[in-house]
């Protein structure tokens, strides 16, 4: 008999016709108020689930008896209480490095429209108001050349500094829990603390996890020994910033702009300060949000899958630290 498993997000028709090779399948692509009964039906006899977002913590492994792999379409997996799966024997795995690249395109993108003002420009140039010589103040500042810090020099990291040291010439600094000798090597990248490298840069990138050491790992402090010519940059996740200190430092000037991928609350409130800043280039969470690698994620979470409920160890099998 095949194992059931619940695919509780749209993918596309491959990756679902892979996954039914091997199991029965209970196929959501999307879960809302409607059909969440259904779903946790289906969740007493599920022994994988496959999706991304979905809080798995104590009281969701009550209702998820048979349950052995639960498995992520994103390389995140905050959404996850690793103790309480180490604790039942479930296997959980994310989707890391298929990403790289396109995430690190969005990020390049961040920095280039926000140092030169692009949505606003563009904005600004279809409202009509494109009568005479650009004035001053609407310029924008270079990037070639200027000082780039990364916060966590993991994959999407070393494709950053990959594209900046090629493609624009930045000295890059980085923080991370430990030495990264290959980015150090092929794009000279230096280790620095966080201090040096809040008081240096000239872009800052923030791409950690989220959990409990980096939650608001950036506030108020962090803000006040940067430089105020400065842009934020965050990808990663919106509780890795205090939000409210993130505005504030905008609203007086302590840093010159910032771009952002991610919120504290998403979909972000209609009336977060942040949409309405001029400095300020706002994305709706869609650092991996290609056709081609949102395919890859959702690919490799399905081989993830159907390895781990072979008894196969899965490719990318996240390890408790």
């Amino acid at each position: 008999m095949k194992p059931k498993v619940i695919v509780y997000k749209k993918v596309d028709q491959k990756v679902l016709d892979f996954i039914e090779d091997s199991c029965e399948i209970t196929y959501f692509e999307n879960l809302d108020e409607h059909n969440y009964p259904l779903f946790l039906e289906s969740l007493k006899d599920a022994q994988g689930i496959l999706g991304s977002g979905l809080k798995v913590d104590k009281e969701f492994l009550d209702q998820a008896p048979e349950l052995k792999m639960v498995c992520n379409t994103s390389v995140g997996y905050d959404n996850f209480d690793m103790e309480a799966l180490s604790e039942r024997g479930i296997m959980a795995t994310n989707t890391p490095d298929v990403l790289n690249d396109t995430v690190a395109d969005t990020i390049m993108g961040l920095i280039l429209a926000t140092a030169r003002r692009i949505p606003k420009l563009d904005q600004w140039l279809k409202s009509g108001n494109w009568e005479r010589t650009l004035e001053e103040k609407w310029f924008g500042v270079d990037v070639h050349h200027k000082v780039l810090g990364i916060i966590g020099m993991g994959g999407v990291g070393s494709a950053l500094a990959k594209r900046a040291h090629f493609g624009f010439d930045m000295p890059i600094l980085y923080h991370n829990r430990s030495r990264n000798e290959d980015a150090e090597k092929k794009y000279d990248a230096t280790y620095c603390s966080m201090e040096d490298l809040l008081k240096q840069s000239d872009f800052i990138c923030l791409m950690t996890p989220l959990n409990a050491q980096t939650e608001k790992l950036i506030g108020a402090k962090q803000f006040e020994l940067m430089k105020e010519t400065a842009i934020f940059i965050n990808v990663s996740r919106g509780k890795t910033v205090d939000e409210d200190a993130l505005i504030q430092a905008l609203h007086e000037g302590k840093i010159l702009g910032a771009g952002l991928d991610v919120f504290t609350q998403e979909p972000v409130e209609e009336d977060n300060p942040l949409l309405f800043m001029d400095n300020v280039v706002t994305l709706p969470h869609i650092g991996s949000a290609t056709y081609e690698t949102r395919y890859k994620m959702a690919m490799l979470g399905a081989v993830n899958l159907v390895a781990g409920l072979k008894g196969d160890v899965p490719p990318t099998l996240i390890k408790i630290k």
